[in-house]
């Protein structure tokens, strides 16, 4: 994936509209099961102390596991797994030290339901108190008293998410939903790659295409593959300019089966359509505190 900044067209940027697709194909994407998602890594920003913190929740066959770093700092890195003690225990609560700032990290996992992915659905909470105060709260089970805050203090929104990757594997087809705004509402997404011919042709390399759906409306199609592998497009969602760019090539053309994967971005943009666009992770080379806010959405697709 190395200079993919540099693939990208700057010249001709193409805008569509999910509310008014003209595409014939109603929904193409919906052809054969989806794939599994099998890791999911958000990267949230604390608004009251500036830290960074990313969460990467992943699953296998057996196990669920929680990763939590805070600023990139290998360091601060703590995991939880269902093959430890901690994890087994599904709730209790763990202290770093990130440069001058003390981290509580507290959680309860005991009544999580996870299907159909690794991140968890409802019945969790997990916290982040920041020198006390507290910087990140996720789930549905936590109340103020647990962090010795007032309700109206306790509601106030003190994070942001800046980033989500989303990594699958298995079929052709894969399936997710996103919010692209703070407040907003949850898309249905949906991206093929795949043969032309069909479902039977599906992640062959005769006619090979792309497809990617929003909301039941096809906003891209890429036909000739061995011409535009890479690329990327803007469309509207909730008013909004979202830049759309893809990299299908190891996914057509990379004879490996263990490292075939397409890689789709999503990224909101609030500068207008004569701005840059950069790749997530050439984005956030850049030191925390000088990266862009535009939110960012990733999808990695892997054959195996």
């Amino acid at each position: 994936m190395r200079d993919l900044a540099s693939c990208l067209s700057d010249h001709a940027v193409q805008v569509s509209d999910t509310s008014c697709s003209s595409y014939k194909i109603t929904n193409p994407c919906i052809i054969s099961a989806p794939s599994i998602q099998n890791s999911v890594t958000c990267l949230y920003r604390s608004i009251l102390k500036q830290i960074t913190m990313t969460l990467t929740w992943s699953r296998t066959a057996s196990s669920h596991a929680l990763t939590i770093s805070f600023d990139d700092d290998p360091s601060s890195t703590f995991q939880i797994t269902t093959n430890s003690r901690l994890f087994r225990k599904s709730k209790g609560s763990k202290s770093v030290h990130l440069r001058s700032s003390k981290i509580d990290l507290l959680w309860d996992l005991s009544t999580a339901r996870y299907h159909p992915g690794p991140e968890p659905l409802d019945g969790f909470y997990l916290a982040v108190v920041v020198d006390s105060a507290l910087g990140l709260l996720l789930g549905d089970k936590a109340s103020p008293r647990q962090f010795g805050t007032s309700a109206n203090l306790f509601n106030k929104n003190k994070f942001s998410l800046v980033s989500r990757q989303e990594h699958f594997s298995g079929s052709a087809v894969y399936s997710t939903k996103a919010r692209f705004s703070e407040g907003g509402g949850a898309h249905d997404i949906w991206i093929r790659c795949g043969g032309g011919g069909g479902a039977e042709s599906e992640g062959g390399k005769q006619n090979p295409s792309v497809w990617v759906c929003v909301d039941k409306k096809t906003v891209m199609k890429v036909r000739k593959v061995q011409w535009n592998f890479r690329g990327n497009q803007t469309i509207f969602v909730e008013g909004m300019l979202v830049d759309l760019l893809w990299d299908v090539h190891d996914w057509f053309y990379n004879d490996n089966p263990d490292s075939g994967c397409a890689v789709f971005m999503f990224k909101t943009r609030t500068t207008g359509l004569d701005s840059t666009t950069f790749w997530m992770h050439d984005h956030n080379n850049s030191p925390p505190h000088h990266r862009h806010l535009d939110f960012s959405f990733m999808i990695c697709a892997c054959k195996n």
